[in-house]
């Protein structure tokens, strides 16, 4: 049954603290024991338990979050969704959450704000110009869509791009992703939760993971400020603190976490109507439906678990920002913050069985995390179900820095890893 609200009827419940309003998702007392524990209440992890009571029918499940929900990385990111990457595998990967992503709203019954307003990965130099086009061969040989742009394309899409003569960072061409864009990230996360809490998830939210059960060699259940959790499997799906669970599970992750930050502009009208990305000056951004400029750049490379950054890389960000659009120089920045992500070697996830069995893993998005949740989610319901990799996952797994099979994606992730 739908519930509908006039505007009237909405009016008074703003003024009347929204008490007559169902909750989207319950938060109930966590049980003893479930089928399957998900520990991060992030993207991924409500990803996961959807996907798990969905695909699988699988519902005595618990997803376990420390803080609220979107309250990490889901929260903290710069919205872009696409698929714009060089080896097979991992266009696999991102073209599953990209497809998955087209056809949310009507799944989820939830509005995710998706807009596929196309992206641009920009290319300033000759050298960068090759290295566009065999992407782009790479891209179209692999099954998704990609067109090698020259600067005519440039001007029709990025109109206000400083073109000029003595300009420090020429637009000559560059790869453009027509399925790319944004999405609303606060809605795919609670899309997810309110989903997958009407299948019978339990959702626990201000719940801390202080270790875990471990019997007979394997992961039985987690200890929590909340009590013992027992569960058949765990999974784990908690971005950059990926790294510190894994020591509370006795064993190392090939993980650095760093922060990376982003910022916003005061709204103004439509200006910008594409996503952009220069890997040349290590900026990107776009406008959001509120009419701000969402800007983000490289990563801090001091390892931190600040949510703040700092100012150089603020500063070299804007730089690069200014230089392509001169306009941009009269706007006022409103907000400042930054993610905590889990970079890996091969700046490539890590999906599969950890070296504690029965504990398995999502980690390791590095820069991708928030395009890859529907992806991501898939991926562990299906090893968390069924004790087994997805042909997709199976390439990601741990065991490819033992058998020297990396994922180099250092280039396709867009900015400097």
């Amino acid at each position: 049954m739908t519930t509908t609200y006039s505007a009237l009827s909405l009016l008074k419940e703003g003024f009347n603290g929204q008490k007559g309003w169902a909750k989207a998702w319950t938060s109930p007392e966590p049980k003893s024991r479930y089928d399957i524990v998900v520990v991060g209440g992030g993207g991924h992890g409500l990803a996961t338990a959807y996907y798990l009571a969905k695909n699988h029918g699988i519902r005595n499940i618990a997803v376990i979050e420390k803080g609220w929900l979107g309250g990490g990385n889901t929260g903290r990111n710069t919205t872009i969704v696409r698929s714009n990457y060089f080896f097979p595998e991992s266009v696999r990967l991102y073209d599953l959450s990209l497809k998955l992503y087209e056809t949310l709203s009507r799944e989820l019954n939830y509005n995710i704000m998706l807009s596929q307003r196309g992206m641009i990965s920009l290319a300033h130099t000759p050298a960068e110009m090759e290295m566009s086009a065999r992407v782009v061969n790479a891209m179209q040989i692999n099954g998704t869509d990609a067109e090698l742009y020259g600067p005519e394309d440039v001007r029709r899409v990025l109109p206000i791009y400083n073109f000029g003569q003595r300009s420090r960072y020429p637009a000559l061409g560059g790869i453009w992703q027509g399925r790319a864009g944004t999405a609303r990230h606060d809605a795919v996360a609670w899309g997810y939760a309110r989903a997958a809490s009407k299948l019978g998830v339990d959702i626990i939210q201000q719940c801390e993971v202080t270790d875990f059960i471990v019997e007979g060699g394997r992961c039985r259940g987690i200890r929590t400020n909340r009590g013992d959790i027992r569960a058949d499997r765990v999974g784990l799906a908690v971005a950059g603190h990926s790294s510190v669970m894994a020591a509370k599970a006795g064993f190392r992750l090939p993980i650095l976490s760093y922060a990376l930050q982003a910022c916003v502009s005061e709204p103004v009208k439509p200006v910008l109507n594409t996503v952009v990305v220069s890997p040349g000056t290590g900026t990107y951004a776009s406008q959001s439906d509120k009419g701000e400029i969402v800007i983000g750049g490289g990563l801090d490379r001091m390892p931190s678990y600040g949510q703040r950054g700092n100012l150089p890389v603020l500063e070299t960000v804007l730089s690069g920002l200014l230089e392509m659009f001169p306009a941009f120089r009269q706007l006022k920045l409103m907000r400042q913050w930054a993610g905590i992500v889990d970079v890996v070697p091969d700046s490539s996830p890590i999906i599969g069985e950890s070296p504690l069995p029965g504990l398995f893993l999502n980690c390791g998005w590095g820069t991708g995390g928030f395009k890859a949740i529907p992806a991501g989610g898939t991926l562990l319901a299906h090893l968390l179900a069924t004790g087994q990799h997805h042909d997709i996952s199976r390439p990601f797994d741990l065991d490819r820095f033992a058998r020297g099979r990396l994922i180099d994606e250092a280039a396709g992730s867009g900015i400097a890893h």
